[in-house]
């Protein structure tokens, strides 16, 4: 009986999710993945003067605090850099999406990153 119930709240849960909300979830995965080319401009809406543009394979910072705006892109196999942007009154910024990205609207992402699961450990021992 509880198998039974639990296989129906899944389906409806399954079924509240729409193929759009799926694609977008997906690609914001694969986006803090690095697999997705982004364009983040940020602007001043008083003078309309772009100050800063950056560009290639970023994620966006998930924690970040109010008014400010974190943003990691990856530039080599194993190389990353970050930026730390602030917010204010009259700077915005817009994130585009410059390349398209195949993702299957029919099923979830989930990643899992083993270095968070278990920590690098540096093991030091006397001689």
């Amino acid at each position: 009986m509880k198998l039974v119930f639990v296989l129906l709240m899944s389906v409806l849960l399954l079924s509240a999710c729409s193929e759009a909300d799926t694609v977008s979830k997906n690609i914001s995965k694969s986006a803090d993945s690095f697999e997705v080319q982004r364009r983040i401009v940020f602007f001043n809406g008083i003078t309309d003067k772009y100050l800063l543009t950056i560009e290639g394979l970023c994620s966006l910072g998930n924690d970040d605090d109010p008014r400010e705006l974190s943003v990691t892109c990856k530039v080599g196999p194993k190389s990353y850099k970050k930026h730390f942007l602030g917010l204010s009154d009259n700077v915005s910024y817009l994130v585009e999406q410059t390349d398209a990205v195949n993702v299957d609207p029919f099923h979830y992402r989930i990643v899992f990153r083993p270095e968070t699961i278990v920590p690098d450990i540096d093991l030091q021992t006397s001689k």
